[in-house]
């Protein structure tokens, strides 16, 4: 491992230094700072010459700070002639701007998937994609991960009997089919309708529920407009208790009073997202993918599978 070296900026370091624990290796020095106009600046303060980088940077809020210090960083390694550049991505920042939703509007996520390859990048490691095809906005070889293990661990410790499984609309079928099949349980879809951004209606619910804990799985939980509009239909419906699951806890704007008002009894989330002070809930357990991504860049170092991960 004396060819890897790990290095962070300052969107979730505690999630770094668990990477780097379970890596064996010390987290790399850097500074990584913003002069007082807001422009960020990146010193590397120790060789990476021909070395394995892995910079971790989740973009999430401040999405656009934290996106700029990624990039800076990836064009710093490549300046310092680093051997290969990986950015590890636990969160993909600006992935539902997939495609055009309506005339004269970006396709952001192509976007951003560009400017990581041309400030540097030579391989890119995310977990849970809004969309999977993002992958292929990238030129480069993506190692995309899944959350799966760590939340279906958690899942098969603490529940047994009586689940459903529920996705939370259309788009979310196919990730909760595979984790009902793995758990052995019923599988129930919430159809939706959206009619404009961050603000959605449930119109019906596609299963049988009554009687049984619902689990409500997604992939991310921005405002928790949706997720808490689905609960209340749960339970409207018949079931005994709702618990929810997640990777990606965004929790930005009204999400963590929604949270607290809705019948959901437990949030289970990744620490894809560091915790924030004002987006904290007894509610929600908070379970963490740092071994997870570890052995992810140990097996890319060694040239070894990783999507067995998943098996």
């Amino acid at each position: 491992m004396e060819k890897i070296k790990v290095f962070t900026g300052n969107a979730n370091k505690p999630l770094a230094l668990e990477i780097c624990g379970h890596l064996g290796i010390q987290l790399g020095k850097s500074e990584v700072k913003g002069f007082s106009d807001g422009e960020v600046f990146v010193e590397i303060q120790e060789s990476v010459r021909g070395v394995e980088v892995y910079v971790v940077q989740s973009t999430s809020l401040p999405c656009n700070n934290n996106l700029m210090e990624l990039l800076i960083m990836l064009d710093a390694f490549k300046r310092a002639s680093a051997g290969s550049i990986t950015a590890v991505l636990p969160y993909y920042g600006y992935a539902r701007q997939d495609r055009k939703v309506a005339p004269r509007t970006p396709i952001s996520a192509k976007l951003v998937a560009d400017l990581i390859t041309v400030a540097g990048a030579t391989r890119v490691v995310c977990v849970d994609l809004h969309a999977g095809q993002i992958q292929g906005f990238f030129n480069i070889p993506v190692d995309h991960l899944y959350a799966t293990p760590v939340l279906l661990n958690y899942i098969k410790e603490n529940f047994h009997n009586d689940i459903v499984i529920v996705s939370p609309d259309a788009g979310g079928v196919e990730r909760a089919r595979a984790f009902a099949k793995r758990l052995g349980a019923n599988l129930a879809i919430i159809d939706k309708r959206r009619p404009r951004p961050n603000v959605s209606e449930v119109m019906n619910i596609i299963g049988e529920v009554e009687g049984k804990t619902a689990i409500i799985l997604d992939d991310m939980i921005d405002t928790a407009g949706t997720i808490t509009q689905a609960a209340v239909a749960l339970k409207e419906k018949g079931a005994k208790q709702v618990y929810a699951c997640c990777t990606h806890a965004v929790l930005s704007g009204p999400a963590i009073e929604r949270l607290e008002k809705s019948p959901i009894k437990e949030l289970v989330v990744t620490n894809t997202i560091p915790k924030r002070d004002n987006a904290t809930s007894d509610k929600i357990k908070r379970l963490s993918v740092g071994p997870l991504l570890g052995e992810a860049i140990k097996r890319i170092h060694y040239g070894e599978s990783v999507s067995s991960l998943f098996v």
